[in-house]
């Protein structure tokens, strides 16, 4: 039997470039999964007013949820190795902050 997950699409797309001589990129998409529901993270991170703005919110809990997800299927992977056990404990204070 196999492990349900929720699916999301991303779209990035550049709008502005810093540099001007820099080659604008096409928009990128990906489909990926993920085992938490990435929608209620936002939420409760929004709740949590741990940044100064609502989008730093949702910029950090997409990019946390994306990261571990892919920490997760690569677990056996040397470049995580030292980062599991400090990611851990990471995740527990994020949890526990009021």
């Amino acid at each position: 039997m196999t492990k349900r997950t929720n699916k999301y699409q991303l779209i990035l797309k550049e709008i502005s470039l810093a540099k001007e001589e820099d080659i604008k990129n096409e928009p990128l998409e990906l489909e990926f999964d993920n085992h938490d529901n990435i929608f209620e993270i936002i939420k409760t991170i929004k709740g949590k007013n741990l940044f100064e703005n609502e989008q730093q919110s949702a910029e950090f809990a997409i990019g946390l949820k994306m990261f571990s997800e892919v920490m997760i299927k690569n677990r056996d992977n040397a470049l995580f190795t030292e980062l599991f056990p400090v990611f851990g404990s990471f995740m527990r204070k994020l949890k526990s902050h009021q």
